[in-house]
């Protein structure tokens, strides 16, 4: 059997995985990525949040993915069933920072880093399955297995694992456990979405999320190309109402929304309705002698506020550092430097989905009193910077949240007074 010698071994080329592999590859060191799929590959998590800038910068991406004419995003648009509007605009945000980012077809885009990675001078290799991996101290030998059956092993001096829903050393270790989070259900495709403009339902260059019903919304993101993906997310017995295909189950569910029922009305699905559910999960740690998890093999709350692209690079951005800290000698304190950080955007987001699906974070959003300093700081979350600390709506989350909610319900007390 054959065996190759790196500095660093990538599992996935995924946006964390190309990531960590550039930002590696920069400082000097030799990088291989290896990857289960073959690219390009569907994926959901379309609309980025501009946090992910940064990273995405620092990599040396961002002329690669500007080449490619995704749609740009400039905010977010919420809409109940009454109508309500709550419209976020990331230049009104109150951390400084990049108040635009893209949404985009996955397949396309992770497919644009893969190569931009490799016109840097990392090798990926497709199609290729991590079997097993031995570790010595932090030296690790790994064996991968080749679509045609073939095996080889790889000799690296530190591991990240940039996995994805494949997390790979979390189920190889016995690392994972459930979260709290309940298990949700999402139906979902893109749709030829012809009247997107002429009936101004949203504007093309924001993410539009409907709060369709307690514990049900849908959201709508716009591509550059005229199509649009939209799915629901719900428990799965919401679902159960509905029966037929899963073409015919999502028509039924988007006729059932008066938000977007006429939008959507007999336009072209381009592919089958696609069912993912039970998302979320966690890990007992993110590192190890030798390895790193960065991305949604660390831990993965909810798309609702599109936070898995945001933490999967800025992890990256991360742990690249760190390893390269260690490759050259330093001692680096792992948990302090690496998983309480990225534990507090987990946290600070963990915050506002948990609000979502109990109707507090409604409350704040299609309330008629919003003052712009509020607005301002809740607008930086949702654009991702969850780890400003000069931020009370990220340092204390939930403790601003739930102040904002009695203000709002006294306000309500004494007006109806």
């Amino acid at each position: 059997m054959s065996v190759e010698q790196v500095d660093v071994l990538v599992i996935g080329a995924g946006p964390s995985g190309t990531v960590a592999a550039s930002i590696i590859n920069k400082a000097g060191y030799k990088v291989k990525i290896v990857e289960k799929m073959q690219f390009p590959r569907f994926v959901i998590g379309e609309s980025l949040l501009p946090k992910c800038m940064e990273p995405l910068e620092e990599a040396g991406f961002l002329p690669y993915i500007q080449a490619k004419g995704f749609q740009e995003k400039f905010g977010a648009k919420f809409v109940n069933a009454d109508k309500q509007i709550m419209d976020f605009n990331f230049s009104d945000q109150f951390t400084k920072g990049w108040t635009h980012t893209w949404q985009v077809k996955r397949a396309d885009f992770d497919h644009t880093l893969a190569m931009a990675v490799e016109e840097m001078g990392v090798a990926v290799e497709y199609q290729t399955t991590v079997t097993k991996i031995v570790f010595e101290g932090t030296d690790s030998l790994t064996t991968v297995t080749k679509a045609d059956g073939s095996e080889k092993q790889i000799k690296a001096r530190f591991i990240v694992d940039g996995s994805g829903y494949g997390r790979v050393i979390p189920k190889m270790f016995g690392l994972e456990r459930e979260s709290n989070l309940p298990p949700r259900k999402a139906l979902f495709t893109h749709i030829r979405d012809v009247r997107r403009l002429d009936m101004n339902y949203t504007e093309p260059n924001r993410i539009l999320i409907v709060d369709h019903s307690p514990g049900v919304w849908v959201w709508c993101i716009p591509f550059s190309d005229g199509i649009t993906s939209c799915g629901f997310v719900a428990e799965p017995s919401f679902f159960d109402s509905f029966t037929g295909t899963p073409e015919e189950q999502l028509r039924a569910a988007i006729a059932s929304d008066p938000n977007i029922a006429e939008r959507f009305e007999g336009c072209e699905f381009m592919f089958e309705p696609r069912i993912l559910q039970s998302w979320s999960s966690t890990c007992d740690s993110f590192y190890g002698d030798g390895f790193v998890l960065t991305g949604n093999v660390t831990e993965f709350l909810d798309p609702i506020f599109s936070s898995g692209v945001t933490l999967a690079t800025v992890s990256a951005q991360r742990a690249a550092h760190l390893v390269i800290r260690q490759l050259q000698g330093e001692k680096v304190d792992w948990q302090k430097e690496y998983m309480d950080e990225c534990m507090i955007g987990v946290n600070a987001f963990r915050t506002y989905v948990m609000a979502w699906y109990d109707g507090r974070l409604q409350k704040i959003f299609f309330n008629e009193q919003r003052p712009h300093d509020i607005v301002a700081k809740i607008c930086s979350v949702l654009a991702g910077y969850v780890w400003d600390q000069n931020n009370p709506f990220v340092k204390d989350s939930e403790a601003s949240v739930n102040r904002l909610i009695r203000l709002i319900e006294l306000n309500k007390q004494i007006t109806s007074a």
